[in-house]
C-alpha cells in the first residue's frame, strides 16, 4: 500500500483533509510555565474545499511518486556536520500563505510560532514562554521570549506577532478563516501581546501552532515564494528545483543550538531511488517510507534505525448517511461489523496500521480505544444485514485510483461480500473525477480515503452538507459546547461526541497510518510521531 503522509508533519498527506475544529488543552513543558486555563479557538467551518483538494492531491504524489526530480547526486562527504533527508514530496513554492503548499520543509526549523505542538500532540511555549487566559476565555496574554531575532537581524517583537496575526486575513489560502474568530490584537509593549476573540473557542490556540501561527516581519514578506526569513534554528539556504532545499544554522538563534550546520532536503521520484540513495549512503534517512515492504532491506541491519511511530491519519470507510442502502443505520452497523480490521491491515499495510475505531488518534486529549464497540461479528453482520431490508441493495464502493486505496478496496469488497452483502468496487479518476463525484456530488455508498488533519472530527461529520453527510444535531451541539467549554469540559464532551459518532455508525475507520521512518543508526531525535503540519527536524543531531 503506497504511502500517505503519515500525519501532521511532513507534507499535507492524508489523501482528503477536512475542515477543523475542537482545540488541544494546554499542558507545561520544558521548563516553561503558564496559566492553566481553558484555550479558546476559532471554528474553522470553512476549512475548505480547496485545502481538501490540496491534500488530496499531495498524497497522490506520496503514492506514486514524488514532484520533483531526484538525482542521487547529494554530497555527504560533510557527513559531520550536514543532515540529508530524502522525501517524496516537493513543494511548488515556499509561499504557503497564498495557495495551500505544505509548509514541510520551514515550519518551525525555519519559521516559529507562538506556541507548538509536542510529539506527544501537547501545546508548548515556543515564542511565547507564558500566557493567561481571561476568565471569559476570551483574551490571551503572551508574554513573548526577550533575545529572539530573525535571520536577517530583525529583533522580534510583540509588533511583528500582531503584524503577522493580522495579516493572516489577507491570505489567499482558506486556512485563514481560523483568524475569523480574532477581534482584535494588541502589542502592550515589545514582549506582550493581547489577542481578543470574539467568542471562547478551544479551536484557536492549537491552531496557532499551525501554518497560520507563523511570525513573520514585516520587512521579509516581500518574496515568500522564494525567500523565507524566519526566527527557527535554521535559516533557509538554498533551492535546487527538481532536487532539493537547503536549510543552514542559524548561529544567532534565541534558543538551543541546531544541531548540524545544514540540512539538505532532497527530493525523490519514487521510493526505490530513496531506498537506493540511503544504502548507497547518499543521504542519511528517509523521511517517509512510502510502503511497509521496503523496511525488509533494513531491518536486521545494525547500520540502520526503524523509527515507528504515530500519526493523525485516520484511513476512513466514509458511509453516506443521506442516501442510498447507507442511511440505513443496520446498513451501516452490518458493514461495521462485517469488516475484519487485523485482516484488513495486514493485507493492505504489513501489519503496521494501528486500529482506534473512532476519528479521534491517541495523540489526541478526548481519546477513547472504541474498538470494541463493533468488534468483528459476521453472524452479527449477516443478521442486521437481513433485519436491514436493503440485503438486494448494490453498496457502491469508490475508491480514488491510487494504489494505497485500489488494494484496501478490494479486501473490503472481499470481505462483504463474503457475508452476503453485494458490492460494486469503483475506481475514480483521481482526483477530478474522484473529487466531483465523492466530495461534491456525493455520489457513493461507501469510499475509502485518508484525514490528515489534526482534531477535525467536528468538521468532517457536524454538517449534513458535507461529503459524510452526517450533521446530527446532538452531534453539532456536543462540538459547540466542547469548542466553548473550560480544559476540561472540552475533553468531557468531545469524548460524548465521538462515542455518538461511533454508536450512530456514521463511518468506519479502518485504521491509523503509522509514522515511519529510516535513518542512520547514529541519527537521533528524528520526530517519531507525525501529528503537526511541520517535519520538526530542530531536535535531531548525530550522537
Amino acid at each position: 500500500m503506497g504511502a500517505l503522509r503519515c500525519g501532521g508533519a511532513r507534507s499535507a498527506s492524508g489523501e482528503f483533509a477536512g475542515r477543523h475544529r475542537s482545540g488541544g488543552s494546554i499542558d507545561s513543558r520544558d521548563g516553561y510555565t503558564f496559566s492553566q486555563q481553558p484555550m479558546e479557538a476559532p471554528e474553522m467551518s470553512s476549512y475548505s474545499k480547496k485545502i481538501a483538494l490540496i491534500a488530496v492531491t499531495l498524497v497522490a504524489t506520496l503514492v506514486v511518486g514524488a514532484c520533483g526530480g531526484g538525482s542521487s547526486g547529494a554530497n555527504s562527504s560533510s557527513s559531520d556536520t550536514t543532515l540529508t533527508v530524502g522525501l517524496p514530496s516537493e513543494p511548488s513554492t515556499l509561499d504557503f500563505t497564498s495557495n495551500g503548499d505544505s509548509p514541510l520543509p520551514l515550519l518551525y526549523n525555519v519559521y516559529e510560532t507562538l506556541v507548538k505542538v509536542n510529539q506527544d500532540g501537547a501545546l508548548i511555549p515556543s515564542l511565547a514562554k507564558s500566557w493567561d487566559i481571561s476568565p471569559d476565555r476570551k483574551t490571551y496574554t503572551f508574554h513573548l521570549v526577550d533575545n529572539a531575532t530573525f535571520s536577517n537581524g530583525d529583533p522580534f517583537t510583540a509588533q511583528d506577532a500582531k503584524f503577522s496575526i493580522e495579516r493572516v486575513k489577507t491570505w489567499t489560502d482558506s486556512s485563514k478563516d481560523a483568524m475569523d474568530v480574532v477581534q482584535s490584537v494588541t502589542a502592550n509593549d515589545d514582549h506582550t501581546l493581547v489577542v481578543n476573540l470574539s467568542r471562547p473557542s478551544n479551536d484557536w490556540l492549537f491552531r496557532m501552532t499551525t501554518r497560520i501561527g507563523v511570525m513573520f516581519t514585516p520587512n521579509g514578506v516581500g518574496d515568500l515564494a522564494n525567500n523565507a526569513i524566519g526566527t527557527g534554528p535554521y535559516k533557509f539556504g538554498s533551492w535546487k528545483r527538481g532536487d532539493s532545499i537547503t536549510l543552514t544554522r542559524n548561529d544567532n538563534y534565541w534558543g538551543n543550538k541546531a544541531g548540524f550546520t545544514s540540512i539538505v532536503l532532497k527530493f525523490f521520484k519514487d521510493a526505490t531511488s530513496a531506498n537506493n540513495a540511503l544504502l548507497s549512503g547518499t543521504i542519511n534517512a528517509i523521511g517517509l517510507i512510502q510502503s511497509p515492504d521496503a523496511l525488509d532491506q533494513f531491518k536486521n541491519n545494525p547500520k540502520y534505525q526503524i523509527v515507528q511511530g504515530t500519526s493523525n491519519l485516520e484511513v476512513l470507510l466514509a458511509m453516506n448517511n443521506s442516501q442510498g442502502p447507507m442511511a440505513n443505520k443496520d446498513m451501516r452497523e452490518a458493514v461495521k461489523y462485517g469488516i475484519n480490521h487485523r485482516a484488513l491491515i495486514d493485507t493492505c499495510y504489513a501489519g503496521y496500521g494501528t486500529q482506534i475505531g473512532s476519528m479521534v488518534p491517541p495523540t489526541d486529549p478526548w481519546y477513547e480505544d472504541l474498538t470494541g464497540r463493533y468488534p468483528y461479528d459476521p453472524a452479527k453482520a449477516k443478521q442486521l444485514l437481513a433485519a436491514s431490508g436493503e440485503a438486494d441493495q448494490t453498496i457502491q464502493l469508490t475508491v480514488p485510483t491510487l494504489p494505497a486505496y485500489q488494494q484496501c478496496g478490494q479486501v473490503v469488497q472481499s470481505q462483504l461480500q463474503q457475508l452476503g452483502f453485494k458490492v460494486n468496487l469503483t475506481q475514480l479518476e483521481f482526483p477530478a473525477v474522484w473529487f466531483q463525484k465523492v466530495f461534491t456530488d456525493g455520489q457513493y455508498d461507501l469510499n475509502i480515503t485518508g484525514h490528515i488533519q489534526p482534531r477535525d472530527i467536528c468538521s468532517v461529520f457536524e454538517d449534513k452538507s458535507y461529503y459524510t453527510h452526517y450533521g446530527n444535531p446532538a452531534f453539532k451541539a456536543l462540538c459547540d459546547k466542547a469548542d466553548a467549554g473550560t480544559a476540561d469540559e472540552q475533553v468531557a464532551y468531545m469524548k460524548q461526541a465521538s462515542e455518538l459518532l461511533v454508536d450512530d455508525a456514521a463511518a468506519d475507520w479502518l485504521w491509523l497510518m503509522p509514522n515511519l521512518m529510516v535513518a542512520d543508526n547514529d541519527i537521533k531525535g528524528l520526530p517519531k510521531n507525525s501529528v503537526t503540519e511541520s517535519f520538526d527536524l530542530t531536535g535531531v543531531s548525530r550522537s
